[in-house]
């Protein structure tokens, strides 16, 4: 398990934002850093949605009270993630970009390939619940990368980025670090076979190299102000260079840190940091006050 004192309590925020005053190209001057960032959008509410599914059937097999309580923070904080970026989407139809197209392939992806099979109670139907519980992991080890690199994107501000748009990132990164081991303790707890994380990280990380640059691709093709839109490799490792996406050698480098065998996800990013941008996101504020 991870160590007592970064362990937080789950809670998920009802957050709400409002999209009237962001623009399509929410990063001043670079259409192609917004549209990369935009693809969350489009990837995160079909595939947190089927976490929250595939982890439903989990709950059962879970052992350990306190991993259980986790799982159900994990589970409440997932499914307000999927509706967050689910209400950027008619914001960005309304700016002339439809997502439906793309979205409508990734809803596929998550509903079908990744969804629930007729299979026999018993070994077979174990078999495929263990796959999605261990791929669950390794996107989490992304998302929990990502979320680091957001909350200390500090480019980002310098270049003006628009606040609301910052904000849905990183109250959004800032619980992905809070809740980053999670997905790798359940993994560890119900299954945990090394052969099978090495395979479902393959796997989860081609899949999302493919499904991102494709969504880049979409975005920056059908952005109604751009006349010739492309998406390339080398505009992406340049804007990494920048500091206003990923650095492309950050995310190899992350690579053999989750193949380790002594891999814990306590050793990315910061559960203080997490929480100290909690405490000052204007809509996790507002959402702390609804609530109350």
């Amino acid at each position: 398990m991870s160590n007592t004192q970064d362990r937080v309590h789950l809670q998920a925020r009802k957050v709400s934002f409002s999209w009237d005053d962001t623009p399509l190209h929410w990063v001043p001057g670079d259409p192609f850093a917004a549209h990369t960032i935009n693809v969350l959008h489009l990837l995160l509410p079909a595939g947190e949605r089927w976490f929250v599914h595939v982890y439903r059937q989990v709950l059962p097999l879970i052992r350990d009270e306190r991993l259980r309580e986790d799982v159900i923070g994990f589970i409440g904080q997932e499914a307000m993630h999927s509706q967050a970026h689910d209400e950027v989407l008619p914001h960005l139809k309304e700016l002339g970009l439809d997502p439906t197209p793309y979205t409508a392939q990734i809803d596929w992806f998550f509903e079908k390939l990744l969804g629930d099979r007729t299979l026999p109670p018993g070994r077979a139907r174990r078999w495929w619940l263990m796959e999605r519980v261990a791929t669950i992991a390794a996107i989490e080890h992304y998302t929990a990368f990502l979320g680091n690199w957001v909350l200390n994107a500090e480019e980002l501000d310098r270049r003006g980025a628009d606040p609301t748009m910052l904000d849905l990132l990183r109250w959004h990164g800032a619980e992905e670090v809070e809740h980053r081991s999670v997905a790798f303790e359940l993994f560890m707890h119900v299954d945990g076979g090394y052969r099978r994380r090495v395979r479902t990280w393959a796997l989860a990380f081609a899949t999302l190299v493919f499904l991102w640059q494709r969504g880049a691709r979409f975005f920056m093709e059908n952005d109604p102000t751009l006349v010739d839109g492309r998406a390339s490799f080398k505009d992406f490792y340049v804007r990494g260079r920048r500091g206003v996406l990923p650095g492309t050698g950050d995310m190899l480098r992350s690579i053999p840190r989750y193949l380790s065998r002594s891999y814990h996800p306590s050793q990315e990013g910061c559960t203080e940091q997490a929480v100290a941008y909690l405490a000052q996101s204007p809509a996790a504020l507002a959402a702390e006050k609804g609530a109350a």
